[in-house]
């Protein structure tokens, strides 16, 4: 079985016999599709909910609203014709306790930002792991689409 890590603000997408992990979520997201028919799975560890928070706007893994349109074109060429489906983890607001009131939730905004990406490429959501105040690093199984996430807090849990 390959294996294919990914990295923050960046992606792997592969097919057959492979697991696409990310290792350390916090507020940042993991957006996961997978295409049954064609066992063909992608990972994007998105950064931020959209590019007017970054100087750097050109590396299309770090938004979620440039990563799923990245995602499903890589997914088409190796061969990915089918269905679509996500499954999504992150969005913890890691150090809430320490934003004023009125403070910028960027966990709470990566979570909307992602589902909004989602919907406008017409991708079914099928399960989640959201929010909280806690880290979490997730394994995409492509043969199945098994999502396993595994948190210290919560321990592991299979989407």
């Amino acid at each position: 079985m390959t294996e294919h890590r990914v990295r923050v603000a960046d992606y792997a997408v592969a097919a057959g016999d492979a697991v696409i992990c990310t290792i350390g979520l916090g507020s940042w997201f993991a957006i996961v599709l997978h295409d049954p028919e064609a066992r063909i799975g992608a990972l994007a560890h998105v950064l931020l909910p959209d590019e007017t928070m970054s100087r750097d706007a050109s590396n299309r893994a770090k938004f979620p609203g440039t990563a799923v349109p990245l995602l499903l074109e890589e997914m088409r060429r190796l061969g990915s014709r089918g269905r679509v489906f996500a499954k999504v983890v992150g969005g913890s607001s890691m150090f809430s306790a320490l934003l004023p009131a009125s403070g910028i939730n960027i966990g709470e905004r990566n979570v909307a930002a992602t589902f909004q990406a989602l919907a406008a490429a017409g991708i079914p959501t099928m399960a989640q792991d959201t929010r909280g105040d806690y880290g979490r690093s997730v394994f995409l199984h492509v043969p199945n689409g098994r999502v396993v996430v595994r948190s210290i807090r919560k321990g592991e849990l299979v989407l």
